[in-house]
């Protein structure tokens, strides 16, 4: 290898460390209209978001935020995350507030395949 080649090389190796760092995050993916369960997969990735919210607004002291409830699934599952979150002080972390957040709405939901 010529040291002309050398930076080319390291830019390339360095964007696809990058790539494969960020997919190891856990970062959702493309949700495709076709799959089964596509619906309930971004509901649960919005609820995620909310779950990691509640757990910021919990650690600056701030109010439960919480939605009116219509008698759907939506604020009804939403809700009763924030105030687990709120409620359960070994949810300590915002990792472990994405997590539960997906996990709990994807089993109140029944979705047969957990979130990408």
């Amino acid at each position: 290898m010529t040291p002309r080649h050398l930076p080319r090389r390291l830019l390339m190796l360095a964007l696809l460390a990058g790539t494969s760092a960020a997919q190891a995050h856990g970062h959702a993916g493309q949700v495709s209209d076709d799959m089964p369960d596509a619906q309930k997969i971004r509901f649960c990735e919005r609820v995620r978001d909310f779950a990691l919210q509640a757990f910021y607004d919990r650690e600056k002291g701030r109010p439960m935020m919480k939605f009116a409830e219509d008698g759907s699934n939506g604020p009804r599952i939403t809700n009763l995350i924030v105030q687990r979150i709120y409620a359960e002080a070994q949810i300590s972390s915002p990792k472990k507030a994405e997590a539960f957040g997906r996990a709990t709405c994807n089993e109140m939901m029944g979705s047969s395949a957990p979130a990408p």
